[in-house]
């Protein structure tokens, strides 16, 4: 066995055990679904996350899942006892691309910021790099700070492209009104830690004013002006986007333009995305 076949099982040793690490900190079993019943517990609990008042599209329905899975995709559950509190789905993506698009996933209220949705995501990867797949990718919504903050931080996966009005006019209960701007997200599955946390100076081109709406230092055509020299510029975006839907649902849609029409030019025009440090994205050339 050569040095590099070595490394490469230590390190998928190590993927496996951190997930069994991050289900058992969780308190879930993290399985995969494959049976009618379980379609439907999935697809039902897909539809409570996304339709809290009970009225919207359901985002996946049952037989769509039952497909998914029994084509070999990962259809992925996770228990505590006998509850169905989480669901991760994926498919993979074009042959000759080696890479699984991570569609949806969601935990029940009552365990959210219980470490479910980390556990999921671990046992996903696992099962992606037993079966040789070393890319994973998926969309968030780049105004959930707390996503971000995951993706990015606590995995080390890289933001590789805003994507305006990715998925149309959507009809659930969270997205309704809102837009469909998404960051994709590329996570190269063997890198086992994430990137470095330093705090560098800033040019601030986006933060809450005083009443929370956007303020924006620069837009449109001014912002590669307004950047100049600087070498970081920051994007600073509410705490809690969700809650602001609920109580401010048409500030969280000013929001959504304002991120939109600073971050997307500056990334057409080579800026990355290095971070995100207490609510602020940090964007460098």
């Amino acid at each position: 066995m050569t040095s590099g076949s070595v490394d490469l099982q230590l390190k998928l040793q190590a993927a496996a055990d951190q997930a069994r690490q991050a289900a058992a900190a969780a308190g879930v079993v993290v399985t995969q679904l494959s049976t009618a019943q379980q379609a439907m517990d999935a697809a039902e609990l897909l539809h409570r996350i996304w339709n809290p008042d009970g009225q919207g599209e359901t985002p996946m329905e049952p037989g769509l899942l039952v497909a998914l899975e029994h084509a070999g995709n990962y259809v992925g559950g996770a228990y505590a006892g006998d509850e169905l509190i989480g669901v991760t789905v994926g498919f993979f993506g074009a042959p000759q691309a080696s890479l699984m698009h991570s569609h949806i996933a969601g935990v029940a209220a009552h365990a959210v910021g219980t470490g479910v949705g980390a556990a999921m995501k671990l046992d996903q990867r696992t099962w992606c790099l037993q079966r040789g797949v070393r890319t994973m990718e998926w969309t968030f919504d780049p105004l959930i700070a707390r996503n971000a903050g995951f993706n990015l931080n606590r995995l080390g996966a890289r933001f590789t492209e805003y994507l305006p009005h990715f998925y149309g006019e959507m009809r659930d209960g969270t997205n309704a009104g809102q837009g469909s701007d998404r960051a994709l997200i590329t996570w190269d599955l063997l890198q086992m830690a994430p990137r470095s946390s330093a705090e560098p100076e800033l040019l601030l081109l986006l933060r809450p004013d005083d009443d929370g709406a956007p303020l924006r230092y620069a837009q449109g055509n001014d912002i590669a002006e307004a950047v100049g020299a600087a070498g970081v510029v920051g994007l600073q975006i509410p705490a809690d986007i969700p809650a602001m839907r609920q109580s401010q649902p048409e500030l969280s849609a000013q929001w959504r333009t304002a991120l939109r029409e600073t971050m997307h030019p500056l990334m057409q025009a080579g800026w990355q995305v290095h971070g995100i440090r207490n609510g602020t994205y940090l964007l460098g050339r």
